[in-house]
């Protein structure tokens, strides 16, 4: 539930209401928190709750904490963010995965949780 100063995460450029959605499954439900935390942070958050890794959806999240369009993000800017996107999503592995489970999850097809 949003509090007197709390904005919605829907106010965030590139960020509707499925996202909005999922940051709620990680218990996270307000743009400031999303602001707080860091566009890294809050889609380790994500990842962690079962969002499949997608690379579009980090840098959406990226893009609109900047304020801008989520199409913007091109060239080597966007080699860094993939860069990027990699060791997060490498960072948020479950050691608990099999072998096959983590190459399935890796690779963006493993199991939801």
């Amino acid at each position: 539930m949003l509090g007197p100063m709390s904005t919605p995460i829907t106010s965030i450029p590139n960020l509707g209401p499925a996202t909005a959605r999922e940051f709620a499954r990680a218990g996270i439900t307000t743009a400031e928190e999303i602001r707080a935390m860091g566009a890294d942070a809050a889609y380790t958050a994500l990842l962690r709750v079962g969002v499949r890794p997608h690379f579009i959806g980090y840098y959406v999240i990226v893009m609109g904490l900047q304020g801008r369009p989520w199409n913007d993000c091109q060239g080597a800017e966007k080699a860094a963010l993939r860069k990027r996107f990699d060791e997060i999503k490498a960072a948020a592995h479950d050691p608990g995965l099999s072998d096959l489970e983590a190459a399935l999850d890796q690779i963006g097809v493993g199991y939801r949780r």
